[in-house]
């Protein structure tokens, strides 16, 4: 029924705007204000648990009210699916692992002279975004599809890349020319070959130096 896709649509487009809220550099600053460098060891496991509990009902829809089934992918190539959603999991984990002190809440809120230098590593020297990547790569591995989950996955990969270019402005205005070099050599979400940091960051200091 087309009402109930408005509505999981509807309840999508809250949990997005929660979701930007609470990464917003607005809100981020009001929070800091308040709690000061605590803010940094709490933050992100408040959002990502806040994050957890409101895309339950989401989840709950569409598990209780699937909708017309579009396809079911058969074995072996369902295995092989589930082999790729498992990396892209890895991916997100690399992507916290990997992730520099610059991505502290007290390292976006400080002027530019005061954060640390843009040093990335690890999955970062493969692809400037992997949660988008790993994002993609998990929700359109799902190996069946129906109606109403396709206008979700069609909304949250919009929301992804979204997001994915909202951060990167936000690095951009953080970093200035460091980060438009190092996105001259990194690819946003597809990884195209090894890069060595060292290497890239050479490039980089060489190339702001003349």
């Amino acid at each position: 029924m087309s009402w109930f896709i408005l509505i999981q649509a509807a309840y999508f487009a809250a949990f997005a705007a929660v979701h930007s809220l609470l990464a917003s550099r607005q809100f981020k600053i009001s929070i800091w204000h308040f709690f000061g460098q605590e803010m940094d060891r709490w933050y992100m496991k408040f959002f990502v648990l806040i994050a957890s509990i409101t895309v339950i009902p989401l989840v709950l829809l569409i598990i209780l009210f699937p909708g017309k089934k579009l396809y079911v992918v058969r074995s072996p190539l369902r295995w092989l699916m589930f082999l790729g959603q498992i990396l892209a999991s890895l991916g997100i984990m690399l992507g916290f692992k990997d992730a520099h002190p610059r991505f502290s809440i007290s390292q976006q809120l400080n002027k530019a002279e005061e954060v640390e230098p843009l040093r990335n590593r690890g999955i970062y020297c493969l692809v400037r975004d992997p949660f988008l990547l790993s994002g993609l790569v998990s929700i359109w591995l799902t190996p069946f599809m129906t109606t109403r989950l396709f206008v979700i996955y069609i909304l949250t990969s919009v929301y992804l890349y979204l997001g994915s270019l909202h951060w990167e402005s936000r690095m951009l205005a953080q970093f200035g020319k460091e980060y438009e070099d190092y996105q001259k050599k990194i690819p946003r979400m597809i990884p195209l070959k090894r890069n060595r940091c060292s290497e890239i960051y050479k490039q980089i200091r060489v190339q702001n130096l003349t």
